[in-house]
């Protein structure tokens, strides 16, 4: 939760080779982390909950009277929409989860396929995930990737649904969301970036903001008038950076670390294998220009033309990254595979001090993550040197 606490939404994705993505940002940050800590929060103690932030995200519950603008403006659209369109069988899946229980959408029969989003739909599946994007339905609990829905009376506190939020100020609360997790944005890049901070439609719930870039401008700027947001300048960067006020002091010990020599947190420096979609990495082109690192993330890149892999995560050595790296978990055979390991130019890591003892500490961790008992390695010639020596701190 302080993690939560501290970048405030963590996206979600359900691809699951080497963990899925939220579980991933939260093993680089928390010792012994277990995917069940987190499922916990969701689905039982409810502290945290899935909505639309930057895509699919998790946020923590207490911060949903500003995150349900989502809900709001969804709701907005789908009645007179599709839930007037197919107002039998939404009140035929309302009437059941009321009088049953949660279901998915395996549940009932299903009926023909409707247009949804990008494809055709399941007529059952496409308005249960329409209640829940209007926040008449909320997320029980997940089998597997399986969606199980519940009416969000029986899942969060009155008082916590109850709360209004003025438009603008949950979409000001959505797009500094965004500067907490990647603590130094700027104010372009990329529209992935930026998705759901500001109105992208129409819709009369708009409360004075104009819509997409125009109206994140508008809100950019409240933001650092009022010093919610403080610029700074970094050396070597074209453009402003943008700073949470209550993060200064860690950046401010970060000046001092690198003026002193010292690593991050003045302790050893760590290796993590970062989420595809960890908040550190979601500005390509500034990862480009500070760190030197390009990186793009090829799981929807044909093979064919794949530079790297189709997993592959950045690989972090206290303040540096210094490469990339493949591991796949394999439950049915209780192995850890490093499909590969890639170095940037110039990087030993046999010479690297405290690299080699970090990186066994790193896979050590994912191992035991993912409940697996075994680490299998790639047969490569030019890695055969490292292999050996992190295998002998392996055991």
């Amino acid at each position: 939760m302080a993690v939560f606490d501290r970048l405030g939404s963590i996206q979600f994705d359900p691809i699951e080779i080497a963990g899925r993505n939220h579980d991933l940002v939260l093993l680089a940050r928390v010792a012994g982390y277990r995917r069940e800590m987190t499922d916990q929060l969701l689905y039982t103690e409810r502290t945290l909950y899935e909505t639309y932030n930057k895509g699919l995200s998790i946020v923590p519950t207490a911060e949903l009277p500003w995150y349900r603008v989502s809900w709001d403006r969804a709701r907005r659209q789908h009645d007179g929409g599709a839930f007037d369109e197919h107002a039998p069988l939404v009140a035929e899946l309302m009437d059941r989860i009321e009088t049953t229980g949660p279901m998915s959408s395996i549940d009932i029969e299903p009926r023909a396929a409707i247009e949804w989003s990008w494809r055709p739909t399941n007529q059952v599946r496409a308005l249960l995930e329409g209640l829940a994007q209007a926040g008449i339905l909320g997320l029980s609990r997940r089998d597997g990737n399986r969606r199980v829905y519940d009416l969000v009376e029986r899942l969060f506190p009155a008082e916590v649904l109850g709360r209004v939020v003025p438009v603008r100020e949950a979409f000001r609360h959505k797009l500094l969301s965004r500067y907490r997790a990647h603590g130094l944005l700027g104010s372009m890049g990329s529209a992935e970036l930026w998705l759901g901070a500001s109105p992208r439609l129409d819709i009369g719930m708009e409360d004075g903001l104009p819509l997409k870039v125009a109206g994140r401008r508008a809100l950019h700027a409240e933001l650092v008038d009022d010093g919610t947001l403080v610029p700074v300048e970094v050396e070597g960067i074209r453009g402003l950076r943008y700073v949470p006020a209550e993060e200064l002091p860690r950046l401010e010990q970060a000046e001092r670390e690198v003026a002193a020599g010292s690593p991050p947190g003045d302790t050893p420096a760590g290796v993590a294998f970062l989420a595809a979609l960890d908040p550190l990495v979601w500005d390509r082109d500034f990862l480009r220009s500070l760190y030197g690192f390009d990186y793009l993330w090829e799981v929807y890149v044909p093979a064919a033309k794949r530079r790297w892999g189709y997993y592959v995560l950045p690989l972090l050595f206290g303040d540096r990254f210094v490469g990339r790296i493949e591991p796949r978990i394999e439950r049915k055979t209780g192995t850890l595979r490093i499909v590969g390991v890639w170095w940037e130019d110039g990087f030993d890591p046999l010479a690297a001090a405290g690299f080699v003892d970090a990186f066994a500490a790193a896979v050590i961790a994912h191992r035991e993550f993912g409940g697996l008992t075994k680490v299998a390695w790639p047969r490569s010639v030019r890695l055969r040197p490292f292999i050996r020596a992190v295998r002998d701190r392996l055991g």
